[in-house]
Parts: C-alpha cells; structure tokens; sequence
C-alpha cells in the first residue's frame, strides 16, 4: 500500500508528529510506501531550522529530515500555514522583506493542491492532529 500523512500538530506541544514519525517507521518497516508528509496548521513547526531542544530528547525536525534521506519521502508544507506563523524559506523571506529564514530543504512550501494531489495519489491518507 502507499500512505501519506497530514501533520497538524505542534512539535513538543502536541503528541502527533511523534505518532506521526513512530506511523512512517512502521509504514516502512512492513515494506509498504510512504508518499509524503504535509504539514498544516500549527504541524508547519516540525520544519522550523531554529527548533533546539534539549540533547536527551529527540529533535523532530532531523528525524523527519532523515526519513526524508532514507526513504526519499517528500516533506511539503502549506506555504499559507506557514507564513502566518513565521516560517519562511529563504526565496519568500527575501521577497517579503525579512532578514532571515527557518525553513530549508528538504521541507519544501507548496500550496494544498499538493495535498490534494498527494490524497488521490495514496491509497491511504491518515491525519494526526
């Protein structure tokens, strides 16, 4: 089977991500095919650069980063989530005028028609909010 997922909880305040990353392992693990992942809402955290938590705990952005390496899995996230929360590429922070930037590859801004398209193109779409 080939799965996508739709992360739309928060890194650290909300258990989906974590369930969401423990999903993909187990997804892959059993030999089926994960397509992609989409971060919407408060989900578009996961890929902020500047997230540093403490050495003992598990830092969600390289986990997803590493998937992303291991499993060749798409990391989008909704570019209008994401600028309303202050996470900006570097293209949109130099056209919006800002001096910085949080969101590198392999996470990559893309509008919900990548959802969409992700949803018809999986045989499976499950959610974690």
């Amino acid at each position: 089977m080939e799965y996508g997922l739709l992360v739309m909880g928060a890194p650290y305040t909300s258990q989906a991500p974590h369930s969401a990353l423990r999903f993909a392992q187990a997804v892959i693990a059993q030999g089926h095919r994960l397509a992609g992942v989409f971060f919407y809402h408060e989900g578009v955290h996961n890929a902020s650069s500047l997230m540093t938590p403490p050495q003992d705990e598990l830092n969600l952005r390289d986990a997803w980063v590493e998937l992303h390496h291991m499993h060749n899995v798409a990391l989008d996230v909704c570019i209008a989530a994401a600028l309303r929360r202050g996470l900006l590429s570097e293209a949109e922070a130099q056209r919006h005028g800002k001096t910085s930037f949080n969101l590198e590859a392999p996470f990559e801004l893309t509008g919900l028609g990548q959802l969409l398209t992700l949803q018809q193109r999986c045989d499976r779409l499950i959610t974690f909010a």
